[in-house]
């Protein structure tokens, strides 16, 4: 079965999940969102105003900053993200909105999905998945794999293409805890960005992570810009329209941050 969401709980509580400055109507506030993320799709279908922009980053930055009321982020990214001893201690976690699954976007028919897959299921099982997410705190949100997944390149197809040209394109944002940087350090790292290496290794390619509109992520794909989205993309029934994802391998939920009162 799959891993409780025991990591959403706990980080409820400590960020004070309806009780630390969630007072107001939400119709007054606007809330800064990742353009197309699972954020700016909660808050449009709630009718409130958003500030749409670049990425997670930025909309804590506004929230910050005084210029948006609120934020709309990815739980895993708000238990690194605000609260003591973080970048943003005097930034809390009022609400919690969806709950939801994370996945990684690939052209349709990809049999670079099947790969993921095989990846994810070879990690699962040896430890190798729970190893990285120990690292970047988000071990209790990943979700069981079954066992014993293979995958057999296609003819022309998106395995051959990326070994032929002897690079994976990742395409993502800066996210922490999944992909982003360490001050002074030009390499990506996270949960996403180490298991996206293990994908590369299994292909015998190098890797390269390129920071995209995430708005524009199916474009980025289907134009062959990149391989693949993997940076805490939620599974939706548009994505899974669009794109070949991956199965689930990560939980998580959209909350509303503001200034701590």
């Amino acid at each position: 079965m799959k891993k409780t969401l025991s990591m959403i709980l706990a980080l409820t509580m400590v960020f004070g999940f309806a009780a630390c400055g969630g007072s107001g109507d939400s119709t007054d506030k606007t809330y800064a969102v990742e353009a197309g993320s699972a954020g700016e799709a909660v808050a449009t279908e709630n009718g409130w105003t958003v500030n749409s922009v670049i990425d997670q980053s930025t909309a804590l930055m506004e929230v910050a900053s005084g210029t948006s009321d609120a934020a709309i982020i990815d739980l895993l990214m708000a238990g690194a993200m605000i609260g003591e001893g973080t970048s943003y201690p005097n930034l809390v976690s009022t609400e919690k909105l969806t709950t939801e699954e994370y996945a990684v976007g690939c052209r349709k028919d990809s049999d670079l999905t099947d790969v993921i897959n095989a990846v994810f299921s070879k990690t699962y099982n040896d430890g190798t998945m729970e190893k990285i997410a120990n690292k970047y705190g988000v071990q209790e949100a990943i979700i069981e794999q079954p066992t014993d997944l293979t995958w057999t390149a296609k003819a022309g197809g998106d395995v051959e293409y990326i070994q032929n040209k002897g690079k994976l394109v990742v395409g993502m944002t800066e996210f922490s805890p999944l992909d982003y940087k360490e001050d002074g350090s030009n390499e990506w790292i996270g949960f996403d960005a180490d298991m996206a290496r293990e994908v590369a290794k299994e292909l015998g390619v190098d890797i390269e992570f390129v920071v995209i509109d995430w708005d524009m992520k199916i474009n980025e794909v289907k134009s062959k810009n990149v391989d693949c989205v993997w940076n805490g993309m939620t599974l939706t029934s548009d994505v899974q329209a669009a794109l070949s994802c991956s199965a689930a391998y990560c939980n998580n939920a959209q909350v509303v941050v503001v200034p701590a009162e």
